[in-house]
């Protein structure tokens, strides 16, 4: 083979734009890889818009391999308000979700959940899976359970904010009973307006709410 001197430049964009690429592969699961692929460029090349899934397709389509909390609220969405489900119905939306059973079975141990499972504090312990903080964990769970679709904050009833937050301290087993009873009563008497609900900002950006 005739050697020659000439280098290969390499556009400075190749590694953002395979990056790119390869995200948007990975989330429109494409049954023919190699015919999307050249779908793919050509649009780029053209200035097109390329042929990637939107959201909305995603959640319905993608084979989810981990637990966000959109998948969260599909599944809140399809438990249709109740307060209990049976651990055989639940276990059979979560496969259809496509999320991995090991994480299922480790909320049922850590909840210690038998056949009939209260959602609220099943969903608190889902989330607990995403969230590092108390904080956080309080902060997806309002973000699951809020049904305002105005673009407003999401927000909560109190009484539920209440339950939850008990629960989950409880089982962290870190909190004393008395600081989880002084923060609910700061934010009863302080915080919360005449319609009962609470925001997220109200627990996350407010210094004197210490959830842990």
């Amino acid at each position: 083979m005739p050697q020659t001197d000439k280098q290969i430049c390499i556009p400075l964009e190749l590694p953002e734009l395979l990056k790119q690429f390869t995200k948007a592969a990975i989330r429109t699961q494409p049954q023919d890889l190699i015919q999307w692929a050249a779908d793919y460029f050509g649009a780029m090349a053209r200035g097109d818009i390329p042929p990637v899934r939107e959201r909305s397709e995603r959640v319905a389509l993608s084979n989810w391999a981990e637990l966000t909390p959109e998948l969260l609220k599909i599944l809140h969405s399809r438990v249709a308000g109740r307060l209990i489900v049976h651990a055989e119905e639940l276990a059979q939306m979560w496969k259809v979700l496509s999320l991995p059973m090991d994480l299922f079975n480790s909320v049922m141990n850590v909840g210690r959940f038998t056949e009939e499972i209260e959602w609220l504090k099943f969903l608190a312990l889902a989330c607990s899976s995403l969230g590092v903080t108390i904080a956080k964990t309080l902060k997806i769970v309002c973000e699951v359970l809020s049904s305002d679709h105005d673009g407003g904050p999401p927000r909560i009833p109190f009484s539920t904010f209440q339950f939850l937050y008990t629960y989950i301290a409880e089982v962290d087993g870190e909190i004393s009973a008395s600081h989880v009873s002084r923060m609910l009563n700061y934010i009863e008497q302080e915080v919360i307006g005449p319609d009962g609900l609470i925001k997220v900002n109200d627990f996350t950006q407010n210094p004197r709410v210490r959830l842990e």
